[in-house]
């Protein structure tokens, strides 16, 4: 049984309490951390930070997998008003990340905001406010922030006789530190993200790793190294040239959208570059063909490694071109029928993103949950604002994704836009025909694009609806005009189909 992380204990280090708050905000990883510091910087210091775990750091906490990193460059991959020049490497490891995220509380002092040991059971909007439940008791709050993060719960496969394997078994981002690595026989499920950092990470220790794929990844060069002491250095004595770093990634992100969007002479240089890493660290034919995917570039999310190629190309590491099927006494049976065995597996599966598992306990003023709302996938105004649920703000969720610069930029918009909100003193509510409208944008800016219609199936829409409902069609900059757009319309009293008050 491979719990999720709700079913595991945190020492509550401190408690809510009852009482009122103009604020709470749900999750303290970079999300959360960014709308408490836009909410000081508003003016407003009435808040709480509620964190079901015993730390903060969101999903640089949860995962400790072997080789996690990030796979955004590291001077873009922090809060813009928190610049830190001492990342070790280009492509800043998960431990580092986390390290920076607790820095940051422990420079502002939100130690004092924060109620971490702390989960979220309930909140309902009740005589306009938000009534906040927690193991330690109901608060009151004007304004609700939903900063709990898309890649929170496990997806765990339904495979027949899972339940039987003999071995220790697990999900990616609940890594088992005490299972057996040096000489094992691993079997890793998944070809995305994670996998591509953790399968070189476990030959490099010497397991004999097989790695069942369902679907190939389109993969670029990462171009990962460490940083020499004298460039920590130089940008810790001038901060200007860590901004000019840094602005100069942002614009080699905004230039990458192009290709992941479908752009016809984008997209055709990037996948050359693609199949050319390809070729060059994987010299046999045949293993080349199982891994060279049949989809749309940026269908799925692109990925970076260097050394995922090699890994394959050397031996180590044995390649099963097809899914796990099931588990039948104790052996690992893929969907072409091959048998594996294998002491340990790895479930490198992904994440319940399409339906957030936190809107099951959110119930807007009509009686609905949050959940019962997005019954056909995820809706809103803004990506951050819901019909029928007054004064909630919810970050990186509807179409706040990116699949090709740094997520941290769309959560500190968000929070931009929603400190700005509660500092106006007004009930923020949208329309429904506001949220059709935007919906109606979203899907009418995602049409004909590889995320819906370039052959794979991927997460960033909703298997229910199909309907791209976790990445924001657009740039960067387009996202900050169009939540400026949002702020104008609610300003004014826009009648519908915009928004209204």
């Amino acid at each position: 049984m491979i719990p999720s992380q709700s079913q595991i204990p945190s020492p509550v280090r401190r408690g809510t309490g009852a009482g009122a708050v103009e604020t709470v905000i749900v999750g303290a990883g970079f999300a959360g951390i960014a709308a408490a510091l836009a909410l000081r910087a508003a003016g407003r210091d009435d808040f709480v930070i509620l964190e079901r775990a015993h730390a903060v750091g969101g999903t640089w906490r949860d995962n400790t997998y072997p080789g996690v990193a990030c796979d955004v460059p590291a001077p873009l991959y922090g809060l813009s008003t928190h610049p830190w020049p001492g990342w070790s490497r280009a492509f800043a490891p998960g431990a580092e990340i986390r390290e920076y995220l607790e820095r940051v509380v422990r420079v502002e002092g939100l130690d004092q905001n924060l109620r971490l040991g702390t989960a979220l059971i309930d909140a309902r909007w009740h005589d306009d406010r938000w009534q906040v439940a927690t193991g330690e008791g109901v608060m009151e709050a004007t304004h609700l922030v939903l900063a709990c993060g898309r890649l929170t719960e496990p997806a765990l496969p339904a495979l027949p006789g899972l339940e039987t394997f003999p071995g220790r078994a697990f999900h990616s981002a609940r890594w088992d530190h005490d299972a057996p690595i040096d000489g094992a026989r691993i079997a890793v499920v998944g070809t995305g993200a994670s996998a591509v950092q953790l399968v070189p990470e476990l030959a490099r220790r010497g397991a004999e790793v097989t790695l069942f794929q369902r679907t190939p990844a389109w993969i670029v060069p990462r171009g990962d190294h460490p940083y020499e002491e004298t460039e920590r250095a130089a940008w810790a004595a001038r901060p200007a040239e860590l901004s000019r770093l840094r602005h100069a990634l942002y614009a080699e992100g905004e230039a990458r959208y192009a290709s992941r969007a479908g752009d016809a002479e984008a997209a055709r240089e990037a996948r050359a570059a693609a199949l050319s890493h390809l070729r060059a660290q994987v010299p046999d034919e045949r293993l080349r063909t199982q891994l060279t995917p049949d989809y749309a570039f940026g269908c799925k999310r692109v990925l970076l490694s260097d050394d995922f190629y090699p890994a394959l190309a050397s031996g180590r590491v044995r390649l099963e071109p097809s899914a796990l099927a099931g588990v039948e006494r104790g052996t690992l049976v893929a969907a072409s029928a091959a048998r594996h065995e294998a002491d340990v597996l790895v479930l490198a599966t992904g994440f319940e993103s399409a339906r957030q598992p936190y809107a099951r306990l959110v119930t807007g003023e009509h009686g609905r949950t949050l959940d019962e709302h997005w019954a056909h996938g995820m809706t809103s105004v803004g990506s951050t604002l819901v019909h029928g649920f007054p004064n909630l703000f919810v970050l990186n969720g509807p179409n706040a994704s990116l699949g090709h610069n740094s997520a941290v930029l769309m959560m500190e918009e968000q929070a931009a836009f929603a400190a700005a909100l509660i500092a106006e003193d007004t009930t923020v509510r949208v329309s429904a025909q506001a949220e059709a409208a935007y919906t109606r944008e979203i899907d009418d800016r995602s049409a004909g694009t590889p995320w819906v219609a370039g052959g794979c199936r991927n997460w960033y829409t909703d298997p229910r609806s199909g309907r791209l409902t976790l990445l924001w069609p657009g740039t960067v900059s387009a996202f900050r005009e169009r939540l400026a757009r949002v702020r104008s319309e609610l300003a004014a009293d826009v009648p519908d189909p915009v928004l209204t008050s």
